[in-house]
């Protein structure tokens, strides 16, 4: 398994992203597996207390996809920092997908933004990083909803049992509703059932 770091992974997760590999064993591109909840709003000011918590400004921008892959930038903002990403994922199953994700420059991101997918309109959240079992617990609050928000947790593989923070009111599962993807969000249409 190929360690792959990212912003999310500073919080005391331990896991690695598992890696595509063809039949001679090459790496390919890492496995993102992911479970996905709807939660009942939690207290921000809680949240920020929790210990070995951090606290992320984001705002992602939906490209035009190519052959098969939803590709994205991601402004993210933290302790007075700015750092940029490029991803690009591509669907596997409903839990998983590969995802090619980097740091690119200011520069780079700025550039990336003519490449824009014109149906979609910018994601702009808060997301609470902290530790959860073993697992990293990543609480998106978005300004278009009042009383929800999404947890996601990403696993080490599909069947990993998933540490549920005790602090949090679950609604149910979303993980296969499409509805509830970044990319469906960018549309500008959060569902409110």
């Amino acid at each position: 398994m190929a360690e792959k770091q990212n912003y999310t992974e500073k919080a005391n997760d331990p896991t690695e992203k598992q890696t595509v590999s063809d039949e001679a064993g090459a790496a390919r591109i890492p496995l993102e597996i992911e479970r996905k909840y709807l939660i009942a709003m939690p207290d921000p000011v809680t949240l920020a207390a929790i210990p070995g918590v951090r606290v992320l400004e984001m705002e992602q921008i939906y490209l035009v996809p190519r052959e098969g892959w939803t590709r994205r930038i991601r402004r993210v903002q933290e302790a007075g920092e700015t750092r940029y990403y490029y991803t690009a994922k591509r669907r596997k199953t409903a839990l998983s997908c590969e995802e090619d994700e980097h740091e690119i420059t200011a520069e780079e991101y700025r550039a990336k933004h003519g490449e824009s997918d014109l149906d979609r309109v910018p994601i702009r959240k808060t997301r609470y990083a902290f530790p959860s079992g073993t697992l990293t617990a990543e609480v998106d609050i978005y300004p278009n909803w009042q009383d929800r928000a999404i947890l996601e947790m990403e696993l080490p593989r599909e069947d990993f049992p998933v540490p549920l923070p005790d602090c949090l009111t679950v609604l149910r599962e979303v993980s296969s509703d499409p509805r509830y993807k970044n990319v469906n969000l960018a549309r500008g249409i959060f569902p409110t059932e």
